[in-house]
């Protein structure tokens, strides 16, 4: 989630486009991914070549052309391509039901075997069905667990939250020490819909209702937004970047040099603190006060989708590419280099045995019941970028939430009512 991770995907990009897409002829199939690494190092360029190699290998004659993209561009470049009338074979990106709505990808049932489309993560293969048919094939995943600097929390005194309340009294605590972020929040338009989302799960809220319809200015959400702002944002428990201005990338990098006492995150972020020596504690995130003690709210889930694009010619093509990429092992070693979950239940329980740090049980347990943002929503990718850019508004210390929460929604439904 990605989704989606970031506008959807799961981590940012340095690197550009390369390479040039030709028309499908059957045995070229045309593949256009987004750069997961942040740099030369582990540029995703490496794990394509050598799965392009396999995949000629097991398919002698065929071949994979590949074009590489920043996450910042892959959305709107595929989307470009389509209506150019030059659609890639297989996308792997942030979104895809706006595609499926136009009826120019294969539903799983055409491309995949029996045995690939069921193995699935439940609430990945829910996400990525429109109509209960699966069209967006979920490739990696993650979930978002709150971090917290131990030895920040040991020097403040301040114990794991487990409430609302129990956060507040935490960063109090923090900033009493001169933490210059107690709480990172952030708010800005690289990821705002995931933050936001996290907050409103917690306290029985999200951006749709029990019917799969918008409902991002309910009342759960506003009295959520109102919280932060009265609690965290007003009495400067959220550093000195408002909310609104600060991009996760920058949260994360303040949290890896020890600014920050708290911070949701993901898998890689874990990794990178252990791997500078950083002594981190990980969570689910602390519920609202008013939620009733033993209800555990879902965690907010992201995935990125492939999808196969329907051309004349190419249905046995991408058949055949889709189903080696779900292999098991295809699927670890892509999400074991940057830290992800794979999608499947039998990639899942491979990985288990090969994994020593406990925390990667933790956030696939939190995956499991996981919600993740509206993807089948053919609107969502407008949706989620009026939310990226407005929702920090909400908890500006002057601002009305219910108000700023009602502008978004009624975007959202412009956008819907436009599908």
């Amino acid at each position: 989630m990605t989704a989606s991770v970031a506008a959807f995907g799961l981590l940012g990009s340095l690197v550009t486009g390369c390479g040039s897409l030709s028309g499908s002829d059957g045995t070229t199939l045309r593949l256009v991914v987004p750069e997961y690494g942040d740099g030369p190092a582990n540029s995703s360029k490496a794990y394509w070549d050598k799965l392009s190699v396999a995949f000629t290998a097991a398919h002698p004659g065929k071949k994979i052309q590949v074009t590489l993209y920043p996450w910042a561009d892959i959305d709107r470049e595929v989307t470009r391509m389509v209506e150019e009338g030059d659609a890639p074979d297989v996308a792997l990106m942030g979104a895809y039901s706006d595609f499926a709505a136009q009826d120019r990808l294969y539903p799983a049932s055409e491309v995949l075997s029996i045995r690939t489309e069921a193995n699935f993560l439940p609430p990945l293969a829910e996400a990525g069905s429109v109509d209960n048919t699966l069209y967006g094939l979920p490739f990696v995943a993650s979930s978002r667990l709150l971090f917290y600097n131990e030895e920040l929390f040991d020097k403040a005194g301040a114990e794991p939250p487990k409430t609302w309340s129990d956060l507040k009294e935490a960063a109090e605590a923090l900033k009493e020490e001169d933490v210059l972020y107690p709480y990172a929040l952030p708010l800005g338009p690289e990821e705002a819909h995931a933050e936001a989302l996290i907050w409103e799960l917690s306290n029985g809220g999200g951006y749709t209702d029990n019917n799969g319809s918008y409902n991002i200015a309910s009342e759960q959400n506003a009295q959520t937004f109102r919280w932060i702002r009265d609690n965290l944002v007003a009495p400067a428990l959220t550093g000195p970047v408002p909310p609104a201005e600060l991009n996760r990338q920058d949260a994360f990098a303040a949290f890896l040099r020890g600014d920050v006492g708290m911070v949701n995150g993901y898998p890689s972020l874990l990794r990178q603190a252990r791997a500078k020596g950083m002594k981190v504690g990980t969570l689910r995130m602390p519920v609202s006060d008013t939620i009733p003690e033993g209800r555990t709210p879902p965690a907010a889930g992201v995935a990125d989708w492939m999808m196969g694009f329907r051309h004349e010619g190419n249905r046995e093509l991408v058949g055949a590419f889709l189903n080696f990429v779900f292999e098991d092992k295809n699927l670890n070693e892509f999400a074991g280099r940057y830290q992800l979950l794979p999608s499947t239940v039998t990639a899942n329980q491979g990985a288990r045995g090969t994994k020593a740090d406990p925390s990667t049980e933790q956030f696939l347990t939190a995956l499991r019941t996981a919600e993740l943002y509206p993807v089948n929503e053919p609107s969502w990718l407008q949706v989620s970028n009026t939310i990226k850019r407005n929702i920090g508004k909400a908890v500006a210390p002057s601002a009305d939430p219910k108000a700023v929460l009602e502008r978004i929604a009624q975007q959202a439904r412009d956008a819907a009512q436009q599908r």
